[in-house]
Parts: C-alpha cells; sequence; structure tokens
C-alpha cells in the first residue's frame, strides 16, 4: 500500500487498552490512507511506501484530544456573578436572582449567528493548542426557536473554520426563559420539542441535552423532552445529579443516553442503571471548582461499576470558566481521585464515547480517523501533570498537519 503520509519513529500511546499503560504498542510508525489510519508498524518496513514521511523524533503520539461537554457559543460575560460568589453568594442565588444562564441568555439573543462564530472560534484557540481535534459545542443561550437555531448554524460553521470536528447538541432545556416563568411545562411543549424535530429535519444536532436540576427542569418535563428526540433520531445526554440528585442519571440511562455529566449527587440506583445501559459518565472538575461545590462525584463507585469515565472543561462564562482540557484532566486527578490514565482517557477513549463517535475517533486503531496529537514529553503522565504548560508538538486532523 502507498500511504499519503507516514509517521515514523513515534512512541505511539494507542488508548486502547491492554496490558501495557496507555495502550502503547512496540511499533513506531503509522500509516495514513485517506485520512484514515491505514497501517501500523515499524518504521524499517514502511518508508519506500509513503508519499510523504514525517519523522517525529521519538515524541509521544496520541489521539487527538477530545472535549465532550462544552457550552463555547455564547455572547456577553459574567465577570461580576464570580465576584458575587467569592463574596459568599451561592451559584443557585445568583440563578433564581436573574442572573446565570439567563444573564447569557440576554446577550446572546441580541447577537447574529455570524457575531456568535466569530466569538467562539478566538475561545476554540486555547483548545487547538492543547491538542484537542474534536469539540461538543452545546446550545442553551437562545431558548427561542429562531436563537437556539442560530446557536447551532454557529457550532456547524466553526468546524468548517477551525477544521475541528464539531458535536453539536441541542440544549434548549438549558433554564426557562422569563417569558416562560412559572411554565416550564408549556416551554418544553412550544419550545423544545418543536426544535428538536426542526434541528434533526436539518441536521443541525447530533444529541439532545437538558439541565435536570431542581433549578432546570423536572425528571417529568425531561422525559417528554427525551421521548421526542428518540422519536427524531436523536440520542440524549443529560447534565445530571448536579446540586442534587433528582435521579437524572437513571433518568438518562433509562433512554441509553449517550452520558450523564456532573454527577456530583449520583446515587447508587443512578450508578447501576449506567452500568446497565452503557452510560459514560462525564467528570466536569471545572464546573465543581468554579461554584465551590463540595461533593465529589462518585468516581470509585463508578469505577468499581465498570462505567466508562469521560472528562471535559464544560467552559461556559459562567459556572465553568475553563478553556484548557488538560487542567480539567489534572484536576480530575487531584482533586477527585482519578489515575493519570483514566484522565487520559477521559479526554481521548471515553470521550468519543460520550459523543457517540467512539467508531470513528479516540484511539489509534486501524480504520479511524487520523487524528493525532505529537507531543514533546518524555511519558504521557507528563500530558496530564503540568498546569499552564502545553507540551503540544503538533496536531494532525484528518491525515494532515493542522
Amino acid at each position: 500500500m502507498r500511504f499519503d503520509r507516514l509517521i515514523i519513529n513515534a512512541r505511539i500511546a494507542t488508548m486502547v487498552g491492554g496490558d501495557k499503560p496507555y495502550g502503547q504498542v512496540d511499533a513506531d510508525a503509522i500509516g495514513i490512507k485517506d485520512e484514515k489510519i491505514a497501517w501500523i508498524g515499524s518504521s524499517v518496513d514502511a518508508e519506500h511506501d509513503a508519499i510523504s514521511i514525517d519523522d517525529v523524533e521519538g515524541r509521544w503520539v496520541t489521539p487527538a484530544l477530545i472535549d465532550c461537554h462544552t457550552h463555547l457559543v455564547f455572547a456577553g460575560d459574567r465577570a461580576d456573578e464570580y465576584e458575587r460568589r467569592l463574596a459568599g453568594e451561592s451559584y443557585a442565588s445568583i440563578s433564581k436572582s436573574g442572573g446565570g444562564i439567563r444573564k447569557t441568555v440576554e446577550a446572546t439573543r441580541k447577537a447574529s449567528a455570524a457575531e456568535l462564530a466569530a466569538l467562539a472560534l478566538s475561545r476554540l484557540d486555547a483548545f487547538a493548542a492543547e491538542g484537542v481535534g474534536t469539540i461538543e459545542i452545546k446550545s442553551g443561550y437562545g431558548l427561542t426557536i429562531e436563537s437556539e437555531l442560530s446557536m447551532l448554524k454557529a457550532a456547524r460553521s466553526l468546524g468548517l473554520v477551525s477544521g475541528m470536528r464539531i458535536s453539536a447538541t441541542l440544549l434548549a432545556a438549558h433554564a426557562v426563559p422569563v417569558e416562560y416563568e412559572g411554565r416550564s411545562t408549556a416551554y418544553i411543549d412550544e419550545v423544545c420539542i418543536p426544535l428538536v424535530n426542526q434541528a434533526a429535519e436539518q441536521g443541525l444536532a447530533d444529541a439532545v441535552d437538558a439541565y435536570c436540576e431542581n433549578i432546570g427542569f423536572t425528571p417529568a418535563e425531561t422525559r417528554r423532552l427525551f421521548i421526542a428526540a428518540k422519536a427524531a433520531g436523536l440520542p440524549v445526554k443529560l447534565h445530571a445529579d448536579q446540586l442534587s440528585d433528582m435521579g437524572g442519571a437513571k433518568l438518562v440511562a433509562d433512554f441509553d443516553g449517550l452520558s450523564a455529566d456532573h454527577l456530583e449527587y449520583t446515587g447508587q440506583n443512578g450508578i447501576d442503571a449506567m452500568a446497565q445501559s452503557g452510560s459514560v459518565a462525564v467528570i466536569l472538575p471545572g464546573a465543581y471548582y468554579a461554584i465551590g461545590e463540595t461533593q465529589k462525584p462518585p468516581i470509585k463507585a463508578l469505577r468499581e461499576a465498570g462505567i466508562a469515565m469521560a472528562v471535559a472543561t464544560d467552559a461556559n462564562p459562567g459556572s465553568s470558566p475553563l478553556v484548557s482540557i488538560l487542567t480539567a484532566a489534572n484536576m480530575a486527578c487531584t482533586l477527585f481521585g482519578m489515575t493519570v490514565e483514566e484522565a487520559l482517557a477521559g479526554i481521548t477513549r471515553e470521550a468519543a464515547q460520550a459523543l457517540g463517535l467512539a467508531d470513528e475517533i479516540g484511539t489509534i486503531e486501524l480504520g479511524k480517523a487520523a487524528d493525532f496529537a505529537v507531543w514533546d514529553v518524555t511519558r504521557p503522565a507528563e500530558i496530564i501533570q503540568w498546569i499552564g504548560r502545553r507540551p503540544l508538538h503538533g496536531r494532525i486532523l484528518a491525515g494532515e498537519w493542522a
């Protein structure tokens, strides 16, 4: 086979799992054909079969990183709320007083899809610098049919401009807008469910999400939304049990959801249901840190139940102003007790599963997308260990240096 590109002299962390840490293999070369991984083997066996040869000089190569939970498309800022939380006010109190999500909604509704895309594009730079090749972006700051579709269009356009793979999620059930105050069920029926159908018809969403919480939507309302999503052919995921145990983890598992995210207050019933459904636990230490939470997600119980754990930034303007996937992974280890290998898998293999993309990305295997991150480190643990250091040498996306 004649390869389009051949990477040689690499130390390869496939992240597939197995006997060796990080899925390390003895091979030191990767052959790329038609944007896919076509061969993994020894450099000496294939150097003459490539149009382009890249010698990475002993650097580590991992799958390109994946952030499977962000809210990067928005306008405005909420820096004042940071000061209010430092002064002792709770996230829930700020939200109930007109701050939080509603404040971002007000600014986002005034922005066009082009303006929203331009703002988000500047935020993507930080992720690119840390080796991210795929990123999930949620809507949820428009809360009208027109503005939610505008957010999804902005998210889709970012893939064309940035070269990253964008997974777009409809999160219209993020908060109850002021015009539906006290009528949350009507909002689900009149705005969220019609949006599910339109987003599916227009190919603007890859999944449907909701905020099931005492300051969000009830389990019954979330269930109505999920029924509509399934009917429209869209998988579901959920902001679950972040501030209290509302049974969110079990609810999303009942629908064979892609993931349950946050999980600080998830009980054993939710864990058992997730283990049976295969839903991924998405761990979001940035939000835990930013809102001053003290209840940690049940990492040990999730591990013992065999539940895949992804790690993400939850990047947003209020409750997780974090645009560093490497810092999120570090925090998952230091704050929550995940191992370094679990954290690296959490931003590669398990994150791909959380997006329903495990057949395409997340590990270095034959037939998968040729999306890699190349690192200036002596061992993979350095990728996670350092805070503020960006040891990325470069990214290869769809077989080309990005």
